[in-house]
């Protein structure tokens, strides 16, 4: 059942994406500002409610739908209540259109536009950026998206759907991802200030939660890449004791492509000394410059590693009927 859920979610996305304001994702956002305004008191046993708070319950409620329709309406409509919530929490489009807007302009010539756009989508200022650093920045930004939209659903939700526990696992991880994020947010802390406290539990659980599906994605970008120089990137980024997962998504990515990607790579705004900057790090920083043409490179890795996941859900699948 998590197959079917999981290529039907991922085809009606291709079909009809999810609208980035949506009343869904407005709900979520509403609903996390509330909980940091009412638990939020600046003490760690109240930051470790209000983020127990602000990701169990809505995952608890989409568990309670579940075992309802598995009890009362059998498993068709269970199949539905899998692939609708996917469909909110797993999916490409929910970034791709900055990744897509930005190869365009790229392509077209337009640097100054992709600059635009890169900012918009990290939301902040890359008006100093070289092209090489543009492009490395997207490659990485997308790697990373890819991997919390889609990946990274993927572990969790299969995992709580082996053991009973439906959907819940997408939702978990999803909020675990967008909690730090919002409460981090600009926007809100100038309105609603959040404490530091409530902050740092909230990026401390997302590390943990994020831990095994980053190496899983890892993982999976070594074996549909260059699977020796990827581990080979990888364990050199452990060596560096930089930590992070994110580092080991994009390290594991570098080798698996042959590119300078990931932490300690600083970006160069400026074209003078560019020789000797590529000759610093080439040491231990092996691989190629990024260019617009690896952008294509990245989307055929991402969309190899999909399809290696769902071979492998659909054999687990198939293994489990025959036994």
């Amino acid at each position: 059942m998590s197959f079917i859920a999981i290529l039907l979610a991922l085809l009606l996305e291709q079909v009809r994406p999810l609208a980035r304001t949506n009343p869904i994702h407005e709900m979520l956002r509403g609903w996390v500002a509330w909980v940091a305004r009412n638990f939020d008191a600046g003490r760690r046993h109240h930051a470790a409610l209000a983020c127990s708070i602000a990701v169990v319950v809505p995952s608890v409620a989409v568990l309670g739908v579940h075992w309802l329709l598995a009890e009362f309406a059998g498993w068709p409509l269970v199949v539905v209540w899998h692939v609708v919530v996917l469909y909110i929490t797993l999916g490409f489009r929910q970034f791709s259109h900055h990744f897509t807007a930005i190869r365009n302009a790229l392509e077209q010539g337009d640097e100054g536009r992709a600059r635009e756009l890169l900012a918009l989508w990290q939301q902040k200022q890359a008006g100093d950026l070289l092209r090489r650093e543009i492009v490395r920045q997207v490659i990485e930004h997308s790697v990373i998206a890819a991997h919390r939209h889609v990946f990274g659903v993927l572990a969790w939700y299969s995992v709580m759907a082996a053991i009973g526990l439906g959907p819940s696992g997408a939702v978990f991880y999803r909020l675990c991802e967008f909690v730090p994020r919002y409460w981090t947010r600009p926007s809100l802390t100038a309105t609603q200030p959040v404490s530091a406290t409530l902050q740092n539990a909230a990026s401390r659980l997302w590390s943990v939660v994020d831990w095994m599906p980053a190496r899983m994605t890892a993982i999976g970008f070594a074996v549909v890449g260059s699977f020796e120089e990827a581990i080979e990137s990888w364990r050199n980024y452990a060596q560096r004791g930089v930590g992070g997962s994110d580092g080991v998504i994009l390290s594991a990515t570098a080798g698996a492509i042959n590119l300078r990607l990931g932490p300690g790579f600083e970006p160069q705004t400026v074209d003078y000394g560019a020789a000797q900057a590529d000759a610093a790090v080439s040491a231990d920083r092996p691989g190629q410059e990024p260019a617009p043409v690896h952008l294509s490179t990245v989307v055929g890795l991402v969309w190899r590693t999909v399809l290696m996941w769902m071979i492998l859900l659909a054999l687990l699948s198939l293994a489990r009927l025959l036994g």
